[in-house]
């Protein structure tokens, strides 16, 4: 029995998959459709050179255009800060006199002590001051 070009391909395409779904590893993905592409190339008549060239081209095309992509999408997501990391840059409105040795402010609706960044600035209550940092349970402001 003799197997045509194109069913080895395909068998090769299969075999790349098998690896992809063991190991969550995308370049697998891409050979195997390199491989595909073999196989459409091997289908269409063209001989063993035309199928390896098209493999190799369609493969590191892949790898070179959605690597990067892949990779932008995985590590350039939202970073969502939680906690004590989400008051960092958010406006507060001073309750009680805010110099270096302490002081009260509302922020994000909760009454927080408080110290000036700069020890020797205060802010008096009602104005407006920009959480630099939160050290222990205080806000660091300026």
């Amino acid at each position: 029995m003799d197997i045509d070009a194109w069913v080895w391909w395909l068998i090769g395409a299969v075999g790349l998959g098998i690896p992809l779904v063991l190991t969550a590893m995308p370049e697998f993905g891409m050979f195997a459709v390199g491989a595909v592409a073999g196989a459409v190339t091997a289908a269409l008549g063209f001989g063993i050179v035309a199928q390896v060239v098209v493999f190799v081209v369609v493969s590191v095309a892949l790898l070179a255009v959605v690597r990067p992509i892949a990779a932008r999408h995985r590590d350039g997501g939202p970073r969502l800060s939680s906690g004590v990391d989400a008051l960092r840059g958010r406006q507060a409105i001073v309750l009680e006199r805010v110099d270096g040795d302490g002081g009260r402010i509302k922020l994000a609706g909760e009454v927080w002590s408080a110290r000036a960044l700069d020890t020797g600035q205060s802010f008096e209550p009602g104005d407006r001051v920009d959480v630099v940092e939160i050290d222990g349970a205080t806000a660091v402001v300026m």
